[in-house]
């Protein structure tokens, strides 16, 4: 890998992050997911071929910004997907909670 396809791949996982606050605005779970797929094919390049590249200080500023940008947009995904999250959680426990009762007291 070339410093500058470290730098694009880093530009192409933060431009995907924020495609990813996007659809978790808008509660898109399967664009959000295809995105995170996206992204984790970018880290995988990366864990296999970026460990030999030397990025000069001004490069590795630009890879911190970029970091720093995806770190931020996970946030807000956490923050948008958590409540979610919560909800479906509940729901799940409620329906093996009603099983649970159908199967021992039967259906009513």
């Amino acid at each position: 890998m070339t410093n500058l396809e470290v730098l694009n791949a880093y530009s192409a996982m933060a431009a995907l992050t924020r495609q990813m606050v996007a659809a978790a605005t808008v509660a898109d779970w399967d664009g959000l997911e295809a995105l995170e797929q996206q992204v984790a094919g970018h880290v995988a390049v990366l864990r296999s071929s970026e460990a030999a590249v030397q990025l000069a200080l001004p490069e590795r500023q630009q890879k911190l910004g970029l970091i720093k940008q995806m770190l931020d947009d996970d946030r807000r995904i956490r923050d948008l997907t958590m409540p979610w999250m919560a909800q479906l959680s509940k729901l799940i426990s409620n329906t093996g909670t009603e099983r649970r009762l159908a199967a021992a007291y039967g259906a009513v």
